[in-house]
């Protein structure tokens, strides 16, 4: 399994106990405060892409996996088309990645749509 597979899943849903922190005092010691973050949502419904709303208006990027809403298909539309609405507001970006994750970016990122490699 490449790295991307286990940063981005593969046909497996993941919890937050599955990341492991590294300890990154040795490497960083005068880099400054970080200004955007990574987040990874698990979306099980309407309140989960709120909170994926708002963390793109902060301008943080979002891996969401939506795995649990594959049986429902209107209601992934629907927060599809949402998370698409937010990614134009804020200039920012949005792809699908298979059947199971959404990832939004904010305004100035770009998700390239090609593997890197080839």
């Amino acid at each position: 399994m490449g790295i991307m597979s286990k940063i981005l899943g593969g046909s497996q849903s993941r919890s937050a106990e599955d990341y492991v922190e590294l300890n990154l005092d040795d490497v960083a010691d005068g880099a400054s405060e970080a200004t955007m973050q990574v987040h990874i949502a698990e979306v099980d419904g309407q309140a989960a892409a709120i909170d994926i709303k708002d963390a793109v208006y902060d301008g943080d990027i979002v891996i969401a996996d939506i795995t649990r809403l594959r049986t429902k298909d209107s209601t992934v539309e629907h927060i599809v088309d949402e998370l698409r609405q937010v990614a134009q507001e804020v200039d920012g970006d949005i792809v699908q990645k298979g059947d199971d994750q959404i990832i939004i970016t904010p305004t100035g990122v770009r998700i390239g749509r090609e593997k890197l490699g080839r």
